[in-house]
């Protein structure tokens, strides 16, 4: 029979772990599917903790979410996955393929889950006591599935090795120096002289302070990109309005 307590953590969670779920299919980036998993393996702790299983569900969470996903996120930022990757199929039929595996793999599980049959009510108690979970769990690993144990580390050294060799490039040429920048501005006939930098011919250098043309106007050329892609750049028309106002105001009282 299931209690409120149980019910109220599947009602919240549910739905959490089913978005969480959908946003591994539907995510644009991979960075963000990886995530909609962790998410789903930390619920699913939450589940096993819920129905009593506290070292399964601590252990879903430091495993999963913390190891093995976190695994997955450093291999997919290391290696970078970039959004103008060719959505073309190179093998034919590999989708439709996929999907008659994945539909088998479903109804095979669900036959083999629809047969389970437990005879009785498992003491937890007992179970628990002689030798208990932990230790047999330690020993089953250790011994009956120490290969797969091994295999499986393995696995995951060769997928951060082979993670660091698709992201490593090698540079097909020496690297330009300031030298060779000089050429390519010459060449291409841009920026000669160089760029200005900001508050050049001004009233001081601040990096706000466009630099000022010899008749006077400032030049768009050395103002901070940072600036204008913030939006903070500003016309200094109203400066000069204002400045001429006032030297107006001063014209006139002094011919009064």
């Amino acid at each position: 029979m299931t209690s409120t307590a149980e019910a109220v953590v599947f009602w919240i969670f549910g739905p959490l772990a089913v978005l969480s779920a959908a946003g591994l299919l539907f995510a644009k980036k991979a960075v963000y599917a990886a995530l909609g998993v962790v998410v789903t393996m930390v619920v699913l702790g939450v589940f096993y903790i819920a129905n009593g299983a506290a070292f399964l569900g601590i252990t879903q969470v430091f495993v999963y979410s913390g190891a093995v996903m976190m695994l997955f996120l450093f291999v997919v930022m290391f290696v970078g996955v970039d959004s103008s990757d060719s959505l073309i199929e190179t093998i034919k039929g590999q989708r439709w393929a996929a999907l008659v595996v994945t539909l088998g793999l479903g109804f095979l599980l669900a036959g083999v889950i629809g047969k389970v049959t437990i005879a009785g009510t498992p003491n937890l108690d007992q179970i628990n006591t002689s030798p208990g979970n932990v230790s047999s769990l330690a020993h089953a690993i250790f011994t009956d599935y120490i290969w797969a144990f091994e295999l499986v580390g393995a696995l995951l050294v060769v997928s951060a090795m082979g993670a660091m060799v698709l992201a490593h490039r090698e540079r097909l040429g020496a690297k330009p120096d300031q030298r060779e920048w000089a050429k390519r501005r010459f060449q291409r006939g841009e920026y000669v002289a160089g760029l200005p930098a900001p508050g050049v011919f001004a009233r001081h250098n601040a990096v706000d302070t466009p630099a000022l043309l010899p008749d006077g106007r400032p030049t768009e050329l050395s103002v901070s990109r940072t600036l204008q892609e913030r939006g903070q750049v500003i016309s200094p028309q109203r400066f000069t309005d204002a400045e001429a106002e006032l030297a107006k105001e001063i014209e006139e009282g002094r011919t009064r």
